[in-house]
């Protein structure tokens, strides 16, 4: 019998991720900044790879209502109990997880039929392989949901659905996708960048 994967751990309760939402920096992370959180405008988010889903938290924390979507059973199944666990607990975490619809299916085929007004794509990443290994949690993802050979077409999706904007990160030094238009600008990290498309 094949041996079952880990399932990663996760969770929005713990100490160290409730700093990152009273520390973390706000609507001046360039996360936000790229999906266009700025004083007084707030836009409803797709998140259209949650993963951990860590991300999209944070994005309900600054305020914005957020969909996040996750083909892979297992990691929806854990996103679901995280959220579950979140809901019930103090206003710091049961505030932002009320704003959160999590939905199990492939964006590529639910995107058309949401009309999102915002996008936030964060595919799986080849593995890291000069720089140190990421956290435990991230490697028991990659086992299960692979690399997404299919992130060009999601981008390419996102842009014929979104209304407003979409935002990809991307690594910084890693070409995009083949046949995606000029992006209208680029927030460039150490490691990462968000490329940004305004529809």
């Amino acid at each position: 019998m094949k041996p079952s994967l880990p399932v990663p751990s996760i969770s929005f309760t713990d100490a160290a991720f409730r700093h990152r939402l009273t520390h973390g920096g706000g609507r001046g992370l360039a996360l936000a900044k790229a999906l266009g959180l700025t004083k007084g405008r707030t836009p409803d988010i797709v998140d259209a790879t949650a993963g951990l889903g860590r991300d999209g938290f944070l994005l309900a924390h600054l305020g914005a209502k957020v969909t996040l979507i996750e083909r892979a059973a297992p990691i929806h199944a854990a996103l679901q109990r995280a959220l579950d666990a979140a809901r019930a607990a103090d206003p710091l975490l049961a505030e932002p997880a009320s704003r959160i619809t999590l939905l199990m299916d492939d964006a590529i085929t639910l995107l058309p039929d949401l009309a999102p007004e915002t996008v936030y794509i964060d595919p799986m990443h080849p593995a890291r392989t000069k720089s140190a290994l990421v956290k435990q949690p991230m490697r028991d993802l990659r086992q299960i949901v692979g690399e997404d050979p299919d992130a060009g077409q999601l981008i390419r999706s996102a842009l014929g659905c979104a209304q407003k904007r979409v935002a990809v990160k991307w690594p910084r030094l890693a070409t995009l996708p083949d046949d995606l238009p000029k992006p209208s600008y680029e927030l460039a990290g150490k490691t990462t960048r968000y490329v940004v498309f305004i529809r």
